[in-house]
C-alpha cells in the first residue's frame, strides 16, 4: 500500500536529520526549509509528469538555485534564519 504524503515527508524529514547528526552536524537540519522544498517539489513533479531528472531540472532551475532561490519569495529572510522556522514549519510570511 502507497505511503500517504505526510508519511513521507516524515521519512524524508528523518532521514535528512539521520544524515546531518552522522556528519556532526545535527543542527543544520531546517525544519521549514525541508517542508517548503518537499512540497514545491511534490507540486512541480505532479506538473511535469513523464519527464526525467534531467528535462525536470531544466523546467524547474530556480528549485536547484540555493544562493537568492525560490524560498525568498515566499519568506522574509529574518524568518528562515529563525529558531522558530528552523525547528518547526512556519507558513510563507511574504505576500505578493
Amino acid at each position: 500500500m502507497p505511503i500517504s504524503v505526510l508519511q513521507a515527508l516524515e521519512k524524508f524529514a528523518g532521514a535528512l536529520r539521520r544524515y546531518a547528526a552522522a556528519r556532526g552536524k545535527p543542527d543544520r537540519y531546517h525544519e521549514t526549509i525541508t517542508h517548503a522544498y518537499f512540497s514545491l517539489i511534490r507540486e512541480r513533479m505532479a506538473r511535469s509528469r513523464g519527464v526525467d531528472w534531467e528535462e525536470f531540472g531544466r523546467q524547474n532551475p530556480d528549485l536547484l538555485q540555493w544562493k537568492d532561490g525560490i524560498l525568498n519569495r515566499y519568506y522574509q529572510a529574518g524568518t528562515l534564519k529563525s529558531d522558530l522556522a528552523r525547528n518547526v514549519f512556519v507558513v510563507p510570511d511574504r505576500w505578493w
